[in-house]
């Protein structure tokens, strides 16, 4: 639902939207689909301290910086969330992501359980996060197989890493199960909606409301 122009004009806070899954239930598609449908959203731009590959621009894709340039960051306290993967770090930066919600913009992250735990340490109040299940183990086991990706064995492992992260499904705020991607991307869109309208993260109200009261009648 678009805004009209007078909610539009009421100034409000930014939030941060996470989204997590296991692999195969949905996320990656669902955050796609919501950046090519709702310019009020951008996808956070992650630091790394891997090697920037040629069709990549700094800025755009990643934030490339060296392992000290990380260390410095992560010790002063300039990330909100890190990880180690394969050998290299990623992080999501405080800078952006707090002078984004300052100016009423929504920040999209696709990150797993634990990016999202440290998410929540550092922003709780400005955090929705939402959590993608699959309709069945069986139909997750399918859809792996329908990527035509991964060997047996990788989906194997997928799968009960699969298990592992399912457990954390409880320290979300909504859980959306992706039977039909069509009905999942709309119950994340109503969430979204909903969350948008919260008074407080709608400063602008107040300036509203006293207008509003303030308004002679003839």
């Amino acid at each position: 639902m678009a805004d009209t122009p007078l909610t539009a004009s009421i100034r409000r806070r930014g939030l941060m939207l996470v989204l997590s899954s296991p692999s195969g239930a949905g996320k990656s598609t669902i955050a796609r689909n919501l950046l090519e449908d709702d310019p009020a959203f951008e996808l956070s731009i992650s630091v790394t301290t891997r090697a920037r590959r040629g069709s990549e621009i700094d800025g755009r894709h990643y934030h490339f910086r060296s392992a000290r340039q990380f260390e410095i960051m992560r010790d002063n306290d300039e990330l909100l969330e890190w990880a180690e993967v394969h050998g290299n770090f990623y992080a999501t930066p405080r800078a952006p992501a707090e002078k984004a919600l300052a100016e009423g913009r929504d920040m999209l992250f696709d990150i797993d359980w634990q990016g999202a735990e440290q998410l929540r340490e550092k922003m709780r109040a400005d955090i929705v996060s939402i959590f993608i299940l699959p309709p069945s183990m069986g139909e997750l086991k399918d859809r792996l197989r329908r990527r035509a990706e991964d060997q047996d064995s990788v989906i194997a492992a997928r799968l009960q890493n699969a298990r592992d992260e399912i457990e954390h499904w409880r320290d979300y705020d909504y859980i959306v199960i992706n039977e039909d991607l069509d009905t999942a991307f709309s119950e994340v869109k109503a969430i979204v909606t909903a969350e948008r309208l919260r008074r407080d993260r709608r400063p602008g109200l107040f300036d509203f409301v006293t207008g509003l009261l303030d308004e002679k009648l003839d």
